[in-house]
């Protein structure tokens, strides 16, 4: 068979798969766009529905409403000390816990690892956990948004598979010095293993920051309320609030532009980290999806 017909096809397959990524990008992409043109664009424009993704009679008095809300620092502070400490509980637990599963040795890990797996299939319920954290008397209390999630199955499998994918020479050479186990871990294997863990922190970091729904269950205090749930509430109530505004405060602020900017608040510490994490996160995830 002749190489250039073969190379032709490999051709025409990577324009076609460039082609299709590139409007995949743009339908995930647009969207954002034209939800932060509404957040910084003239009220009138805005309930005209003359937005596209270019801002129309730009200002920021939308923003500025959210962003100087009388609870919006103290739930900032909250989401931040959520997803900061949440994440290295998280990454902490979930590499105790895979670092002896990837282990061909380590007795009964077939069977702790079904346990993790169940639960990836099977859960207690609203209920059920709801009474948990009450018994444990966790309700109004900023651990029951983070100690629930400290593992996550499927984050374990990514890492416990990366690991299983290590030279064993690394470890052979460190036990033959005496090292034990703990020692390996956090000297050898650990500072090796920094794509998984950036993913992996990633995973977790925009779960802890995103959630809401377990915030609207455990929390009723208002000094406690994460940053996602506040911003729920705030779209919730943007007419009654909207209301209440005298007619100098209403100036350039409609509901759907409160909404927009609220999306945007939201999401922007999570887009800012993420440049910082990208070199990593593919190959953490292709370095932990296939046993090398």
């Amino acid at each position: 068979m002749s190489v250039k017909p073969v190379l032709r096809k490999i051709e025409w397959f990577s324009i076609i798969n460039g082609l299709f990524l590139s409007v995949l990008g743009l339908v995930c992409v647009l969207p954002f766009l034209h939800v932060a043109s509404k957040a910084v664009s003239d009220d009138t424009a805005v309930v005209a529905g003359r937005v596209g993704i270019i801002p129309n009679g730009f200002q920021l008095d939308a923003m500025r409403y959210v962003l100087l809300e009388s609870s919006f620092l103290n739930s900032f502070r909250n989401s931040v000390f959520i997803t900061v400490v949440g994440t290295l509980l998280a990454l902490l637990v979930t590499v105790m816990a895979s670092y002896p599963l990837s282990k061909p040795g380590f007795k009964g890990g077939k069977s702790i690892l079904m346990l993790y797996v169940f639960t990836m299939l099977f859960s207690g319920g609203i209920i059920p956990n709801y009474m948990l954290i009450k018994g444990l008397g966790l309700l109004d209390n900023l651990w029951a948004l983070i100690l629930p999630s400290l593992i996550v199955p499927f984050n374990l499998l990514v890492m416990k598979t990366f690991f299983e994918g290590l030279p064993e020479s690394l470890e052979e050479s460190a036990k033959m010095d005496g090292a034990s186990y703990i020692r390996i871990l956090f000297s050898i294997v650990l500072p090796i293993s920094l794509p998984v863990l950036a993913t992996i922190g990633l995973f977790y970091g925009v779960g802890y920051w995103n959630s809401f729904f377990s915030a609207m269950i455990y929390i009723s205090k208002q000094d406690l309320k994460p940053l996602q749930l506040l911003l729920y509430e705030m779209i919730v109530n943007t007419e009654t609030d909207l209301n209440q505004l005298s007619p100098d405060q209403l100036m350039n602020l409609t509901s759907e532009g409160i909404k927009a900017a609220t999306i945007i608040s939201s999401a922007l510490p999570i887009i800012i980290v993420y440049p910082f994490l990208q070199k990593y996160f593919v190959k953490g995830l292709t370095l932990g999806s296939v046993k090398g």
